[in-house]
C-alpha cells in the first residue's frame, strides 16, 4: 500500500517483538542446564559490549554444571564479572581460562526471580510492539495530513493496527503464562 502505512512490514517487526521474547525466554532455564542460559550474558571487551559467546565456548559437562572456555587469556576477570552481573543468579569457579558455573537447585525463591525475569523481558516485548503501533499511527495521520488517505480509509487501518497489536500483545501474554507454569513446575 502507498497510503503511508504498510501493513505487511508492521506485522514483520510486531512479529520481530515476539521472536525476540522468545528467545530471551528460552534463556531462562527450568530444570536442567542449557548452554543458551547464557545468552543474555554481555561481557566488557576491547572497549565494547559484547554477547558473552563471542568471547568464549560454552558446554555443558553434567545436568547442574556449565562450563565456559574463554578464548583469550585477558578476557577472563570480564567474563565472570559479565555472568555475576547478569542478574542470573550464577557464581562462576575461574579454573585457569575457564570458569565451572555450578547451578544451584531451583527453590521458591529462585523460581519467583526467575518469574519476575521473564515478567521484565515479556514488557519489553511488549513494550516493542507498542512503538511498532505508534509508527504505524503516525505514519497513517501523515498520510492523512498530506491527503495521500481519506479520513475513512485512515480510521480502517489504525483500526488493523490496532487490532495486530492487541494480537501481538496476546501472544507475548499467552508464552509468557506457558514459561511462568514451566518454571513454577516442582
Amino acid at each position: 500500500m502507498s497510503d503511508g502505512t504498510d501493513l505487511k512490514e508492521l506485522k514483520r517487526r510486531m512479529e520481530g517483538a515476539v521472536a525476540a521474547f522468545k528467545h530471551d525466554i528460552a534463556s531462562l532455564r527450568t530444570g536442567r542446564a542449557s548452554a543458551n542460559i547464557l545468552d543474555p550474558v554481555m561481557v566488557e571487551a576491547y572497549g565494547s559490549r559484547v554477547p558473552l559467546n563471542q568471547v568464549a565456548n560454552i558446554t555443558v559437562p553434567e545436568p547442574r554444571m556449565l562450563s565456559v572456555s574463554v578464548w583469550d587469556k585477558q578476557m577472563v576477570g570480564a567474563v565472570d564479572r559479565g555472568i555475576r552481573e547478569s542478574n542470573l543468579g550464577m557464581n562462576p569457579i575461574v579454573d585457569g581460562q575457564s570458569l565451572r558455573i555450578p547451578l544451584p537447585e531451583l527453590n521458591e525463591e529462585r523460581r519467583r526471580s526467575l518469574v519476575k525475569v521473564a515478567h521484565e523481558y515479556a514488557e519489553k516485548g511488549k513494550v516493542a510492539a507498542r512503538h511498532v503501533r505508534r509508527d504505524g499511527m503516525e505514519a497513517l495521520k501523515k498520510a492523512e495530513k498530506d491527503g495521500v488517505v481519506g479520513q475513512d480509509e485512515s480510521r480502517v487501518q489504525s483500526d488493523k493496527v490496532q487490532k495486530m497489536t492487541d494480537e501481538t500483545i496476546s501472544e507475548i501474554d499467552r508464552l509468557l503464562a506457558e514459561k511462568e507454569k514451566e518454571i513454577m513446575q516442582v
